[in-house]
């Protein structure tokens, strides 16, 4: 149980947070790591490009035949995808005068970066970087018998094609890309039974098809519901904007997302509302300890990684300080099954005892009933 020397502790230090995103995975746990945390990478899904696929030509084909009078782009590697196939196809000049000729709404800075690097220039954008907003607009006009080419995110997008079609416009919806599950669906299964246990103090989303992906591998394992109770307990949901979060949201999962959809945005948030939630500081035995996930800051200068049980029966202890549990309760809260040994209990009692050094004389054995943290 490596210690470390005085010095300031990182916000996230001794936290697991869970990443289920494809895109941008390493460039998200680098700067969760920098601040300390440990990372679990288990892509829930893949993205599969339509270069070769039936779907997008048509699309691409239907918006070349008759002059479009608005489009709506949601994404900039999907926008990029779809000009990138249409020049594969000879199509690429037809389909850029064709949205040059129309009015380009774009729902985020992203995308209308992948726009004017197209040549092209946006006519409008929210500043919400919503959707909804987006649509908000739209409706906002008279869109009867009006063309509009909406370009697809991985996913259909019913709210917006079915809101502009009611409003009486002619929608050409265009799947640039397609989620599906990851070829490799074994990180992300463990991913649910770590979070079902216990191990994992926060889950980091970036897509709704990603947190989709994850309720549908729990449901697979049979541990859905079981998924859920954690998210709506001690596991922080965080997400990087709304649309992320709706599919929780629906599930009344609270989450917590950055008022700018971004992934730097996304560890600031996530560095504010962890320590917050998670982090316990408890006076026992004469000393000061901060306990949070796997770290404890002992007088508010020795810091200990624990290993998992170690630190899961220190969590336990420091939410009542005083408070007796047994053997068998400390059991459970370590995520052991039924029948488990006790001993194995007083092992790992011995060995946190050991890597607090004299704070380790906090935590008090009760003879025939368990172990306390000393209130001081």
């Amino acid at each position: 149980m490596p210690e470390a020397d005085v010095g300031p502790v990182p916000p996230l230090l001794g936290f697991t947070i869970g990443l289920t995103a494809a895109r941008r995975r390493d460039e998200l746990a680098s700067l969760l790591e920098r601040r300390g945390a440990r990372v679990v990478q288990a892509p829930a899904l893949r993205i599969v490009p339509l270069e070769d696929d039936g779907r997008l030509l048509d699309a691409t084909k239907a918006c070349l035949a008759a002059p479009l009078d608005a489009v709506v782009a949601t994404t900039g590697i999907g926008f990029r995808g779809w000009m990138e196939a249409a020049h594969g196809w000879g199509l690429g000049d037809d389909l850029a005068d064709a949205l040059a000729a129309a009015r380009l709404f774009t729902r985020g800075p992203k995308v209308t970066g992948a726009v004017r690097a197209a040549g092209l220039s946006e006519c409008w954008s929210p500043v919400s970087e919503s959707g909804a907003e987006l649509l908000d607009h739209l409706l906002g006009q008279d869109l009867r018998g009006k063309r509009i080419a909406v370009q697809l995110h991985g996913e259909p997008l019913p709210g917006m094609v079915d809101g502009l079609r009611a409003a009486g416009a002619d929608v050409v919806e265009v799947p640039v890309y397609r989620w599906e599950q990851p070829e490799d669906v074994r990180p992300v299964r463990r991913l649910v039974e770590q979070t079902v246990a216990g191990g994992v103090d926060a889950l980091a989303f970036t897509s709704a098809p990603a947190v989709l992906s994850l309720l549908s591998t729990a449901a697979d394992l049979g541990q859905r519901e079981a998924l859920v109770e954690a998210l709506r307990g001690p596991v922080l949901a965080a997400c990087v904007g709304p649309v992320c979060a709706a599919p929780l949201r629906r599930l009344d999962i609270p989450i917590v997302n950055p008022e700018r959809f971004r992934l730097g945005a996304l560890v600031r948030t996530i560095c504010d509302e962890l320590p917050a939630r998670r982090a316990r500081e408890v006076d026992a035995g004469g000393h000061r300890l901060r306990v949070q996930g796997c770290a404890v800051v002992v007088d508010g200068g020795r810091t200990v990684m624990l290993a998992p049980k170690a630190a899961a029966v220190l969590v336990a202890l420091a939410e009542r300080p005083g408070r007796v549990l047994s053997r068998a309760e400390l059991l459970t809260r370590t995520g052991a099954g039924a029948g488990a040994d006790e001993h194995a209990m007083e092992m790992t009692v011995a060995r946190l005892r050991t890597a607090l050094g004299p704070a380790g004389r906090a935590i008090e054995t009760v003879l025939k009933r368990g172990y306390r943290l000393a209130a001081s």
